[in-house]
């Protein structure tokens, strides 16, 4: 391998140009119209446009992107997570065109990606799967009669997808086949795919998955990510480790995850999700057959950068985690910094970015794919940066996150970082006693009015970013400080109020 094709956008592309940069190879970014000037393709080495801004036409172009890689000398090729990151035919054509996928086999994408399959392949490794249908479910009848023998409630799975879409919780038998139907469109919309099944719904279990790594001689975990916090479905906060699993839990649930990769004959970088019962019993969910929006917590406690192993694996070469890497140090926590607007149902909103302060100092870390001057559109997933902090234990990991989110300012775009200052601030959470059911119980911090103290600072990010302007345009004067310079954060708290 020498140089590699980049087929994502955003955050992730950035990430893995980084990667590359550090093991000495070359990296091609695509972009469509809309992002042209945005930072992966400024930080890459060659960039090709590959279409207009609509995903179908660009990022989810299996010929086009193949065409890209192949015209600018390309020899590999990094699918990011997302768009066509879990697509077996993407694979497929990327080694048909003779070069390097960076990814785990097709066949392990393709057994893994058919959620009833993977539900056979599981159950015959002796990996636990929730109870429930290891087939699509179609008529109604077969499909009260599951549900009655799992016992309600149940749920309705899209069977070729996931992040939410396709699902529906069903708490009575005359609310099945109205499930079946919206569920089996929104699949069918989004996934292409209108197959969906049957398993029994979990009350209140948090949602851990394990990291697994695997080259051509052996296949590890990397411990446990817990990512409770949900809305919808999607992910808000992840954390490494987490409270509810002791070192033989994780052992237990690691060994699950190695037994999952192996029985589809895995490579690379990959997730097995499992529910966690308050009992200590776990179930398999899925697996992720890519790197995860939430790596960067694993790679903080287990001092392993995930993305530089799945170039070194892909290449041929063994990964270079050794055995006593294998215990977390630390713990890690990460906020997705969205631009969901809590003013309008947290629906996903549009607007340029006029100014950005990042947060820093010890132990925080911000992968984002968007700079000042960008502009945030529908066309792609609302997600615009991650902010990562480390720290010796939990407790001091949540002091340091919510001392990052007073540092970040986004102006320009609504976020939901006042959400996260929420969440951080509240006992319940602070004490560790989350499941995935936590959001839907504590609607108080989904509340779409910000706090006054919220209010006063964007104030204060407000004045901050035109007081920077003003003394970027103005000339400089010996002597001439400006007064606003003077200005200190609490200073501008007390005026304002």
């Amino acid at each position: 391998m020498n140089r590699v094709l980049i087929a994502n956008r955003g955050e992730i592309a950035l990430r893995v140009v980084r990667a590359c940069r550090e093991e000495g190879l070359e990296t091609v970014a695509v972009y469509s119209a809309a992002d042209r000037s945005s930072p992966h393709v400024r930080a890459a080495d060659r960039a090709v446009a590959i279409g207009p801004p609509a995903p179908s036409e660009s990022y989810l172009n299996i010929a086009r992107l193949v065409e890209a890689a192949v015209t600018t000398g390309a020899d590999a090729v990094h699918p990011g997570y997302g768009f066509l990151a879990e697509r077996a035919a993407f694979a497929e054509a990327v080694e048909a065109a003779g070069l390097t996928w960076i990814g785990p086999p097709p066949s392990a994408i393709r057994a893994m990606g058919d959620k009833t399959e993977a539900r056979r392949r599981m159950a015959a490794a002796g990996v636990p799967i929730v109870p429930g249908a290891s087939a699509p479910v179609g008529d109604i009848g077969p499909a009260l009669g599951l549900a009655r023998e799992v016992g309600y409630p149940v749920m309705v799975k899209a069977a070729a997808g996931g992040g939410g879409k396709g699902m529906r919780v069903v708490r009575t038998p005359e609310a099945l086949p109205g499930a079946l139907e919206s569920a089996a469109n929104e699949a069918l919309k989004a996934f292409g795919d209108a197959s969906v099944y049957l398993e029994k719904f979990i009350e209140r279990p948090r949602h851990v998955e394990i990291q697994v790594l695997a080259d051509h001689t052996r296949t590890i975990h990397l411990g446990e990510r817990e990512c409770s916090i949900q809305r919808r479905h999607q992910k808000l906060v992840e954390e490494s480790p987490s409270m509810a699993v002791d070192s033989d839990l994780r052992e237990w649930m690691g060994a699950a995850a190695v037994s999952a990769a192996e029985a589809v004959g895995y490579r690379g970088a990959g997730t097995c999700e499992f529910l966690l019962a308050s009992d200590r019993s776990f179930y398999f969910l899925e697996m992720n057959t890519r790197i995860q929006v939430e790596h960067p917590v694993t790679e903080l406690v287990y001092g392993v950068d995930l993305v530089r192993e799945q170039l070194r694996i892909a290449a041929g070469e063994p990964m270079r985690v050794h055995a006593g890497w294998l215990s977390p140090r630390g713990w890690a926590m990460e906020c997705r910094i969205t631009s969901e607007d809590p003013a309008n149902g947290f629906l996903p909103g549009t607007g340029r970015i006029d100014y950005l302060r990042i947060p820093g100092g010890p132990g925080v870390r911000w992968d984002a794919g968007v700079d000042v001057g960008d502009e945030v559109t529908l066309y792609y997933d609302s997600m615009l940066a991650k902010l990562i902090v480390w720290a010796p234990d939990r407790a001091q990991a949540i002091t340091r996150m919510r001392r990052a989110l007073d540092e970040l300012a986004v102006l320009g775009v609504a976020t939901n970082q006042a959400f996260h200052r929420r969440l951080f601030a509240d006992p319940e959470f602070r004490a560790g006693e989350v499941d995935i059911q936590f959001l839907d119980r504590r609607a108080d911090l989904l509340q779409p009015a910000p706090s006054p103290e919220e209010v006063l600072q964007l104030a204060v990010a407000a004045a901050l970013a035109e007081d920077e302007a003003r003394r970027t345009r103005r000339p400089a004067v010996a002597g001439d400080d400006g007064a606003s310079d003077a200005w200190t954060r609490q200073a501008l708290l007390e005026g304002l109020r």
